[in-house]
């Protein structure tokens, strides 16, 4: 059997893995003063009493007290794993609290509600093992494994660079680009405008939330933006310079790799690209939703009508 896993945190990414997880057969119970826990969830006592998985799924500026709460009732028994997008003030907070007394190992889930719910493929998961408790990362990834999620492997500093200068970034211009309103003045857009879009959607219903604690917690995350603002500001310089300029007299604005010796190619490409994305998240989409109805009416002991569709 399945070691049972309590969850942590019942927001909208803690029900999503409650979801994940009681498809995939583990035993799944979840706590949060703050939020209705459905009484199929609801803790029993004892859960603690022997082997269980603590999954802390709350915002890193909430870890600390987390970790505090929950880790006088933990021993060698458990394992706890949170879910941070930030990595180095979580991990400092279970190296702290549970040191060599309590396994744990932190991971970040690149994705959120709004990828599950769509059936986005693949699932992606960075597992930052820790010389304390080696064994603890592969017990983590066994259970990632177990719901379908890829999982790689990366140290804390370079997982905080990385997300510096991919997520912090994103989240930070998807952000001017919102209190700029500049969705909202176009009537129409350019198809290369379209994969921004999706981006300034994604960013709003899957984490809008998290911009503060990627933006000010993430050590690297300040450095990312400065840098970016002096590119741009380099750009527009030399932009403006140039409208005084005659045409032959222009340097060159060209963006390399894209294409330039056939752009009617490279964007047909693009194009594919975009389709073969597009039929790969509706499949998988389809075979969740499929997961999900197999699994209420297997609970319910529910009839198949249709054996074919639903397969």
């Amino acid at each position: 059997m399945n070691t049972p896993v309590l969850i942590v945190g019942f927001g909208r990414f803690g029900r999503a893995l409650a979801g994940m997880l009681s498809t995939a057969g583990h035993p799944v119970y979840a706590s949060d003063p703050a939020a209705h826990i459905p009484e199929n969830l609801a803790a029993p006592q004892g859960l603690l009493a022997g082997e269980a998985t603590v999954l802390l799924a709350v915002p890193v500026s909430a870890i600390e007290d987390a970790v505090g709460h929950w880790g006088p009732a933990l021993d060698a028994r458990h394992l706890v794993m949170d879910v941070c997008s930030v990595r180095s003030p979580a991990e400092g907070a279970m190296r702290d609290i549970l040191g060599s007394r309590v396994p744990w190992v932190g991971t970040h889930p690149l994705f959120g509600p709004s990828s599950i719910a769509l059936g986005e493929r693949p699932l992606r998961v960075v597992l930052c093992p820790n010389e304390l408790h080696p064994e603890a990362a592969e017990r983590a990834r066994a259970l990632y494994e177990s719901v379908g999620c890829e999982v790689l492997e990366e140290n804390p500093e370079d997982h905080d660079r990385s997300m510096a200068y991919s997520h912090a970034l994103a989240f930070f211009i998807a952000k001017a680009m919102l209190d700029m309103d500049a969705p909202g003045r176009t009537r129409f857009v350019p198809p290369s405008f379209q994969s921004m879009l999706r981006t300034i959607e994604s960013v709003r219903s899957d984490a809008g939330h998290l911009f503060y604690a990627i933006e000010a917690l993430n050590p690297f995350a300040s450095g990312a933006r400065e840098e970016l603002l002096a590119t741009l500001s380099r750009l527009h310089d030399e932009l403006e310079s140039a409208r005084d300029q005659p045409p032959g007299a222009v340097g060159s604005f060209d963006i390399p790799d894209l294409g330039a010796a056939a752009p009617e190619l490279r964007q047909a490409r693009d194009l594919i690209d975009d389709l073969d994305r597009d039929i790969v998240r509706l499949v998988g989409r389809r075979q969740e939703l499929v997961r999900r109805v197999k699994h209420t009416k297997d609970e319910k002991e529910l009839p198949v009508r249709d054996p074919v569709r639903e397969r």
